[in-house]
């Protein structure tokens, strides 16, 4: 019998990170380095990031590596404590 109990530490119902997306908010992190901005740590974006064409792969709010599915018509990508993003919400397709 499996456990239907989120592991802790979940929030997977959780709308922070598209909240924090849609109104603007500067990030914490680089959502695709995954630097800790707000300590003023940099590292260089790849070049399809940099152009806008890559799916961000770390949550802007706490850093975390966040699960990403590329689909043909777009991405997703979930953070464990902070929620989901998809590429159809922001109108990047």
């Amino acid at each position: 019998m499996t456990s239907t109990v989120p592991r802790r530490g979940t929030n997977p119902d959780s709308k922070e990170l598209l909240r924090a997306t849609l109104l603007g908010d500067p990030p914490e992190y680089d959502p695709f380095t995954g630097a800790h901005l707000a300590a003023g740590e940099e590292r260089p974006r790849s070049h399809s990031a940099r152009a806008g064409l890559e799916a961000p792969r770390y949550c802007r709010l706490c850093g975390r590596r966040m699960v990403v599915q590329v689909r043909p018509d777009g991405w997703s990508a979930r953070c464990s404590r902070h929620g989901e993003l998809d590429s159809s919400m922001l109108e990047r397709r």
